[in-house]
């Protein structure tokens, strides 16, 4: 007899939320530095191609905790059945875009749809406020991040070349910032 597929639901954050984060694995491996290209798909930018290396950010569940009581902030975490695999942190930018704070998914739940049913559930807190849209921002090391916003309709409005040069002078990581504007998200037509 097979099991069936785990259950995926998405929920307001609650006091496990924590034990959660401690209990995660969120590290991904960088295997190339993407010089990214407004206006080109994320196949078309070139990679510069290096040993790969496991990267993890360290997420700390208490920076985001007045998230959790906020009229314009969410925090919200996927489940796949009882088990907690993930999680969205949203917010109103000062620009009036919904701002997607954090997006994880634990490493043992990634190609199972939860960062993208994360994405999907941004929309709807998003739509639900009358915002123009959603924006975020990640890195050139993280293509697997990059190709999902793709899918998900998102287009890069810019790219910051010295962001992270105050952490490191000698990164090659470069903030992409991603944007998916509902008036063009609604006539996006997945390839």
């Amino acid at each position: 007899m097979t099991r069936p597929d785990p259950a995926l639901s998405i929920r307001v954050a609650d006091e496990c939320f924590e034990d959660y984060i401690l209990n995660s694995e969120f590290s991904f491996t960088v295997s190339g530095y993407a010089q990214a290209q407004v206006g080109q798909r994320v196949a078309q930018w070139p990679v510069e191609r290096v040993e790969p290396y496991s990267k993890n950010y360290g997420i700390d569940a208490q920076e985001f905790s007045h998230y959790r009581q906020g009229a314009d902030s969410a925090v919200l975490v996927a489940w796949l059945d009882e088990r907690a695999v993930g999680h969205i942190i949203l917010s109103t930018h000062w620009n009036g875009f919904a701002h997607v704070d954090e997006l994880a998914v634990d490493a043992s739940a990634r190609r199972s749809g939860v960062a993208r049913s994360l994405l999907e559930v941004a929309q709807f807190w998003s739509r639900k406020r009358n915002l123009p849209g959603i924006m975020l921002e990640t890195q050139n090391n993280n293509l697997a991040a990059c190709k999902l916003y793709e899918r998900c309709g998102y287009v890069v409005g810019g790219v910051d070349h010295l962001l992270y040069r105050a952490i490191d002078p000698g990164s090659r990581e470069m903030a992409i910032f991603w944007y998916l504007i509902f008036d063009q998200a609604e006539s996006h037509q997945p390839e």
